[in-house]
């Protein structure tokens, strides 16, 4: 695996914006970061997050909330931003991220408040019960290009899934043989596939790139975003990342996810909570 560092990376390129006018960005959408021929969440996160970095005065994302208003397509797109508020030590902006239709007629497709800060100022101190997941090591999780032990592959693998070195616990995996445990569970070991160390806003893609908890509910179908929030807490540690991603309740058609994302020094370093809504597919 060749190892690449921040700005170098296949997902530095593909988040990266330009400055048309003060608040005004061009961006690309990928589409070697589809599911299907939707563009993933978590990386329009993180393309929104990128321009939001650029227009406010603090470096880093601590909170950001996302509504998706309608799928976002690979090809052109224009970010909008403003500054709502800006102090010593937090600023606070919104984001919107439009398309155009064949007519030419603007669609919103994003909608984003986020705060930012310096996670370097923040003070050391942790006080915290939560423990980061127990995970089988990295050569027994199962990958989504090859497995281990000559396991099957994680069906469905996307464009997405080349760009992320994603190894999910098999305890999470029955859905991917036909026997979901209906515990709404899933976990793993996540990175980059090219090597590029984690950061924070690679964290917010990290939120939103294991398949859906609804797999291992036992349900089969696409699970669009409704509304996404993530935390970070910290500036990840270099290495693997794992990731624990819960659903308590699936009521309505639509289905909660709290993630928690831990580095290799043991920290949590990012939580979010999304709104997701389920539609089935025969």
């Amino acid at each position: 695996m060749a190892t690449v560092t921040a700005g170098n990376s296949e997902f530095d390129r593909d988040t990266a914006v330009t400055r048309r006018a003060p608040g005004v960005y061009d961006a690309h959408l990928s589409a070697g970061w589809t599911i299907i021929n939707a563009v993933n969440g978590g990386y329009l996160l993180a393309l929104l997050g990128r321009a939001l970095g650029d227009a406010l005065p603090h470096p880093d994302p601590l909170t950001v909330t996302a509504h998706y208003l309608t799928a976002s397509v690979p090809g052109p797109a224009v970010i909008r931003t403003e500054l709502v508020r800006t102090g010593r030590t937090l600023s606070t902006g919104t984001a919107t991220l439009v398309q155009f239709a064949d007519d030419g007629t603007e669609v919103e497709r994003i909608r984003v408040l986020a705060t930012y800060g310096d996670l370097a100022a923040l003070p050391d101190d942790v006080r915290t019960t939560a423990e980061p997941p127990a995970l089988p090591p990295y050569e027994h999780c199962l990958g989504a290009e090859s497995a281990p032990e000559g396991k099957p592959a994680i069906p469905g693998s996307t464009a997405i899934a080349e760009r992320l070195d994603l190894r999910l616990d098999p305890a999470t995996l029955g859905w991917a043989v036909g026997a979901p445990s209906g515990n709404g569970q899933m976990r793993g070991w996540f990175g980059l596939a090219d090597g590029r160390d984690p950061d924070p806003l690679s964290l917010l893609l990290t939120v939103d790139a294991l398949p859906p908890t609804a797999f291992e509910l036992g349900l089969r179908g696409w699970v669009p975003t409704v509304e996404l929030t993530c935390h970070v807490r910290c500036r990840p540690a270099p290495g693997p990342l794992r990731v624990a991603i819960t659903t308590r309740n699936l009521a309505g058609g639509f289905l909660e996810e709290d993630a928690e994302v831990w580095d290799s020094a043991d920290r949590l370093v990012a939580q979010s909570r999304q709104l997701a809504r389920t539609v089935l597919v025969p």
